[in-house]
C-alpha cells in the first residue's frame, strides 16, 4: 500500500487499542510484515501528516492518564472531617445558635463561637498546605513518556515529540532509544531490548520482524512495548497502541486502582481522637448535668461545659502534626528521598520488614569486570564502575583477551555530561568489557580501524554466545566469540591467546585443560561473578555459514565481573539489624548471585541461609509461606516476579509485620501501592512505580532508606513529645475548671477563649520546636515499636498525667489562693469582679509559664536537661519566650484585657508563677533520675514515651 492510498481509520479515543474491525495488537504480532501495515493502515514511508492529525482525535496524545488523585477541594475537605475538627465545628455551631438565641449583643459568646470556628479553619488551612506542598514536590519527578523520537511521516524521517504518535506511524529505533509507544517491528537487526520494566527480567531479550504463533503481546518476540529500551541493533516498528492503551498503560491503571494503605500513624491519631472527643464530650455533659440544678443560667451553663469540653480537645494538635511530618519530609528530601504523602514520613519508623531490590539499590548498577583468567593464570583488574580509573595486572595476555573481548561488543561507551559519569549505550556486561580493555591500554577505535568487523552472528538463548568477524590487515578473517564458558569450551579444540594482529599461541585441548577451564569458571561463579569466556578462530577468505564458523575455536580465557555495592551499603544493613528491621533481598537473578551480593553487604552472614525461589514459592500455599517468613534466620527471595513480590508484601502484613518494598518498573507498582510504605527509584525507576509509591529515592540507594526509617523513627519519637507537652497544658485548663465545678465556685478559673489562647497561642510554637528535635543518637538501637502499641500508649498518659498533675496543683492552687485571700463569698463573684479577673491572668499565666519548664522537660523520656544542654534546641527557648510574651501582652494591653477578661499582673504574681515551673521541671528531674537507676542501658523512650 501507497502512501498516498486510502486507510482504515486506526485507534480509538484516549489511545485505546484498535476495535472493531481492526486487528488487535495482539493479532498484529502474528502477521507477516506487508500485512501489518494494512492492518494498521500505513505503509513503509508512514502516515501522512493530515492522516496522523485525524487519528490524533480519536486516540488522543501519547501520554499516560494522569493520576487519579483527589480534587484539591476534596483535599479540603477531608480537613474538615477530622473528628477533632467535628468536634470543634458542632460546639462553635452551639454556641453561635446560643449567641443568637439568648442574648445577640453578649460578644462573650460571639468571641467564643468565632475563636472556636477560627481554629478549625487554622487547622485545616495549615494541613492543606503542608500536604499539598508534599504532594506537588512529588509531582515534580514525573517524566511520563520519551519527550521526543523519529518517526516517518510522508516519506521522510522526522523528529517529533513522542506525544504526538498515533496507531499507524513507523517509528525508527536503535540502541539506547526509549520504546515511545507499544509496536510491531517490521524491521529489526540484532534487535534486544530491556524489559524489566514490565517484566522484571533482568537480562536483555532478543526481538525480531518475524511474525509469532500467538500469545500475550507482553512476550511476543515481533513487538517492542512502552517503557522499554532498546539495548543493541537498529528497528523500524508499527505503531499499535500509544498511551493508556499500552502495556504500560494497563499496569498504570492496575496501580492507580489499588486501594492505598493507611499509615499506623492515622490509624493510632483516629483511635486517639474517637477516644479523646468522647471523653470530651462525656466530661460536658456531665458537668452540664451537674450545674444545671443549682439555678445557672442555661447559657452560661452550656458555655461552662463547653470550657470543659475545649479544655480536653487538644486544638494545636492538627496543626503541630501536621507541620511535623513537613519538617520530617524536608529533612528526608535532604536525604535524597522524596515523600509524597506526610504521614509515610512515620509510617517508616514503625519499619519492622524491608524487601529490597538488588541492582541499582544494594549495588551501583555499573558492572564491573574484577579479574581475568587466561593461561592458567589470575589477573586482578582494578577500579569500580564505568570510569576510566584503574589497571589489570599481570603480563599482555590479559591484554589480548580483553582485545577480543572488546571487539566482539556493540555497546558504547558514553563520554560524561554534566555531574554524570560516563554510561554504558547498551549492554552494561559489554560496557564493563569495554572499560576493562581500556584499563588494560587496548585502543578499540583503532582496533577497530586496523581490523573492521564485516559480520556478525547475534547472541541468542539457545548458543547462549555471541561472535563477531573481522578483517585483518593481512587480508585474513579471525572470528572473535563471547558467551557462556560451557558453550565456548564445548566448541573449542584449542587453547591459547590470539586476537587481531596479535601472533597465535595455541595447544591442543585436553581432558585436563578442559577441567582445569571448568575449575576456574567455577571459582569465579561461586564467589558470584558473573562469567564470560572468550574465544577465537581464524578463518577462510570466504566466511561460512555461522555453525561452521563457531566450531573449533581456539579458548582464550575467562573474564569474571559483578555489580560492585554501594560502598555505604553495608553500614545501612548494619545499622537496619541493629535497629530490629529486617531486611529481605527481592531479586530476579539466580540464588548463587544473589547470596554473593548479600554477603558481600553484610545482608547475610549464616553459613546456610534460607533461600526461596519463584518456582518454589509457587509451590508453597499461605499456611506454609507463612511458616517460612515467620521462621526466624536470613532470607533470599531469588528468581521472582513482580507477582510474587505482591505476594510475599501480602503474607507479611498478614503476620503482623509493617513492610517497606523497593522497586522501579512499572510491573512493580501493584506491590509498591500495596505496601506499608512503597519505595520507588528517583534515577532509573519508572513513573509508574514512582506514581504508586509513597517515597521515591533520588539516588537509589538503600542507605537512604536506613536515612529514612531513622528519620521517621525521629518523628515518631516527637510527635510522643508535644502529645505530652499538649496534653499536659490540657489537663492544668480542665482540673481548675472540674474543681470550680464541685466546690460550687460561679465562674471558670480558665475561660473557653483563654483555653484556645493557650492552646493556639502560647503552645503551638514550642510544641513545634519539639517537633523539630534531631534523632536521638540511639534512636536506631531500638527495636520497632509493636504494631498494636498505641501512640497514646500507657507510657505517655502516665507521664502526662505526673506533669500535669503538678502543674493543675500549682494552677488550683494560685487561683483559689487569690480568691480566698479577698474573704469574698463564692457567689458574689461576677466576671466583671476586679479579684476574679486577676485571678483568672494568674491561673492563665501559671499554665503558660509551667508549660515552657515542661516544653524543657519532655525533650526526652531519660535524660537530664543538664546531659541535653539548655541551649541545644535554641528554637525550643525563643518559642517559649514568645508563648509568656503573648501572655504579657494579655495581662497588660488593654484591647486584648477586655476580650480575654484579664489584669496585669505583678512582679510577684510572675515569680509565683515562675516558680510553679521550676517545681515541676525540678520534679520530672528527680522522676528521671529514678527511669535511669531502674534502666541503666535499655532505652526506655521507645517503651514510655
Amino acid at each position: 500500500m501507497g502512501s498516498g492510498s486510502p486507510r482504515p481509520r486506526a485507534g480509538a479515543r484516549n489511545g485505546g487499542e484498535n476495535t472493531g474491525s481492526v486487528p488487535s495488537a495482539a493479532e498484529v504480532a502474528t502477521l507477516p510484515v506487508p500485512e501489518v501495515y494494512a492492518a494498521r493502515g500505513t505503509s513503509p514511508g508512514g502516515l501522512r501528516d493530515e492522516e496522523a492529525a485525524e487519528r490524533r482525535v480519536h486516540t488522543g496524545e501519547n501520554t499516560l492518564p494522569a493520576a487519579a488523585g483527589p480534587a484539591w477541594w476534596r483535599e479540603l475537605g477531608s480537613q474538615f472531617t477530622d473528628l477533632f475538627a467535628v468536634v470543634l465545628l458542632v460546639a462553635s455551631g452551639i454556641t453561635f445558635l446560643a449567641w443568637w438565641l439568648e442574648d445577640p449583643r453578649d460578644s462573650g459568646t460571639l468571641q467564643l463561637a468565632v475563636a472556636i470556628l477560627a481554629v478549625v479553619l487554622l487547622n485545616a488551612g495549615i494541613g492543606f498546605g503542608q500536604q499539598y506542598s508534599a504532594e506537588r514536590t512529588a509531582q515534580s519527578l514525573q517524566a511520563m513518556v520519551p519527550h521526543r523520537c523519529r518517526v516517518r511521516r510522508d516519506g521522510e524521517e522526522r523528529e517529533l515529540p513522542a506525544s504526538a504518535l498515533v496507531p499507524g506511524d513507523v517509528v525508527v529505533l536503535e540502541a539506547g532509544d526509549a520504546v515511545p509507544a507499544d509496536c510491531r517491528l517490521v524491521r529489526a537487526r540484532d534487535v534486544t531490548v530491556n524489559n524489566a520494566a514490565l517484566t522484571g527480567e533482568s537480562e536483555p531479550v532478543g526481538r525480531s520482524s518475524e511474525p509469532v504463533a500467538g500469545g500475550e503481546v507482553l512476550h511476543a518476540r515481533s513487538c517492542v512495548l512502552l517503557g522499554t529500551d532498546v539495548v543493541t541493533g537498529t528497528a523500524q516498528g508499527v505503531v499499535t497502541a500509544t498511551g493508556g492503551a499500552t502495556e504500560f498503560g494497563r499496569l498504570f491503571r492496575l496501580a492507580a486502582a489499588a486501594p492505598r494503605q493507611r499509615s499506623p500513624l492515622q490509624r493510632q491519631v483516629a483511635s486517639m481522637a474517637r477516644r479523646v472527643a468522647g471523653v470530651a464530650l462525656a466530661v460536658g455533659a456531665v458537668v452540664f448535668a451537674v450545674r444545671m440544678p443549682v439555678g445557672q443560667p442555661l447559657v452560661e451553663t452550656f458555655v461552662f461545659a463547653l470550657g470543659v469540653m475545649v479544655a480536653l480537645v487538644p486544638e494545636g494538635l492538627p496543626a503541630t502534626l501536621s507541620v511535623s511530618l513537613a519538617i520530617g519530609v524536608r529533612r528526608m528530601a535532604r536525604r535524597h528521598a522524596v515523600v509524597k504523602r506526610l504521614l509515610a514520613v512515620e509510617a517508616l519508623g514503625s519499619t519492622t520488614v524491608v524487601c529490597t531490590d538488588k541492582t541499582g539499590t544494594l549495588t551501583q548498577a555499573q558492572m564491573t569486570v574484577v579479574e581475568v583468567w587466561t593461561g592458567g593464570v589470575s589477573h586482578a583488574v582494578t577500579g569500580v564502575g564505568y570510569g576510566p580509573e584503574g589497571a589489570v595486572a599481570g603480563d599482555g595476555r590479559a591484554r589480548e583477551l580483553l582485545r577480543a573481548a572488546g571487539l566482539c561488543c556493540n555497546a558504547r561507551l558514553v563520554p560524561p555530561a554534566g555531574r554524570e559519569g560516563r554510561r554504558v549505550l547498551g549492554d552494561t556486561t559489554e560496557g564493563a568489557l569495554l572499560v576493562a580493555a581500556g584499563k588494560a591500554g587496548v585502543d578499540l577505535a583503532a582496533e577497530e580501524s586496523a581490523a573492521p568487523r564485516i559480520a556478525e552472528y547475534p547472541f541468542d538463548a539457545v548458543r547462549k554466545l555471541m561472535s563477531t568477524v573481522h578483517r585483518r590487515p593481512e587480508g585474513d578473517l579471525i572470528l572473535l566469540a563471547k558467551g557462556a564458558p560451557a558453550e565456548l569450551l564445548a566448541r573449542s579444540t584449542a587453547l591459547g591467546n590470539t586476537a587481531p594482529g596479535g601472533d597465535a599461541e595455541a595447544e591442543p585441548l585436553t581432558a585436563e585443560s578442559r577441567a582445569a577451564v571448568g575449575a576456574a569458571a567455577d571459582a569465579l561463579a561461586s564467589r558470584g561473578l558473573r562469567v564470560l569466556g572468550v574465544a577465537s578462530r581464524e578463518l577462510p577468505a570466504a566466511p561460512p555459514d555461522r555453525d561452521a564458523a563457531e566450531e573449533g575455536l581456539t579458548f582464550l580465557g575467562l573474564v569474571g565481573m559483578l555489580d560492585p555495592p554501594r560502598t555505604d551499603v553495608r553500614d545501612a544493613v548494619t545499622a537496619c539489624r541493629r535497629a530490629g528491621i529486617r531486611v529481605v533481598m527481592v531479586t530476579g537473578d539466580h540464588p548463587l548471585t544473589a547470596e554473593a551480593v548479600a554477603r558481600r553487604v553484610g545482608l547475610v552472614r549464616e553459613a546456610h541461609p534460607v533461600v526461596l525461589t519463584g518456582t518454589e514459592l509457587d509451590g508453597l500455599d499461605d499456611t506454609a509461606l507463612d511458616a517460612l517468613l515467620t521462621r526466624p534466620g536470613e532470607l533470599l527471595l531469588c528468581r521472582f516476579s513482580p507477582e510474587h513480590k505482591t505476594r510475599v508484601v501480602t503474607a507479611l502484613q498478614r503476620n503482623g509485620e509493617i513492610t517497606a518494598v523497593t522497586g522501579d518498573g512499572a510491573n512493580d507498582a501493584p506491590a509498591l501501592k500495596h505496601a506499608d510504605i512503597g519505595v520507588a527509584m528517583g534515577a532509573s525507576g519508572t513513573d509508574a512505580a514512582r506514581e504508586a509509591a509513597v517515597m521515591v529515592l533520588l539516588d537509589d540507594s538503600f542507605s537512604s532508606i536506613a536515612a529514612a526509617v531513622r528519620l521517621g523513627r525521629s518523628v515518631y519519637q516527637n510527635i510522643r513529645k508535644f502529645l505530652i507537652y499538649l496534653f499536659t497544658s490540657n489537663v492544668a485548663e480542665l482540673v481548675p475548671v472540674l474543681a470550680a465545678t464541685f466546690t460550687g465556685f460561679p465562674l471558670v478559673p480558665v475561660s473557653a477563649v483563654q483555653i484556645l489562647a493557650i492552646d493556639l497561642g502560647s503552645d503551638v510554637l514550642p510544641a513545634l520546636a519539639l517537633g523539630a528535635e534531631p534523632p536521638e543518637p540511639d534512636v536506631m538501637d531500638r527495636p520497632p515499636r509493636p504494631r498494636r502499641e498505641r501512640l497514646f500508649s500507657r507510657g505517655v498518659l502516665g507521664r502526662t498525667l505526673f506533669l500535669g498533675g503538678i502543674q493543675a496543683t500549682a494552677v488550683c492552687a494560685v487561683f483559689f489562693w487569690h480568691i480566698g485571700a479577698s474573704g469574698i463569698p463564692y457567689a458574689e463573684f461576677t466576671e466583671d469582679d476586679p479579684v476574679y479577673r486577676e485571678a483568672v491572668t494568674l491561673a492563665h499565666a501559671t499554665i503558660v509559664v509551667s508549660q515552657f519548664f515542661a516544653s524543657l522537660a519532655v525533650r526526652s523520656e531519660r535524660e537530664s536537661l543538664l546531659r541535653l544542654g539548655l541551649w541545644s534546641n535554641p528554637w525550643l527557648l525563643g518559642a517559649g519566650c514568645v508563648g509568656v510574651g503573648l501572655m504579657a501582652a494579655i495581662s497588660y494591653a488593654p484591647p486584648l484585657q477586655a476580650v480575654f477578661n484579664t489584669a496585669p499582673l505583678s512582679l510577684g504574681d510572675w515569680a509565683v508563677t515562675a516558680a510553679c515551673g521550676a517545681v515541676l521541671l525540678l520534679a520530672e528531674e528527680l522522676r528521671k533520675a529514678v527511669v535511669r537507676r531502674r534502666r541503666p542501658a535499655d532505652g526506655g523512650e521507645n517503651r514510655c514515651a
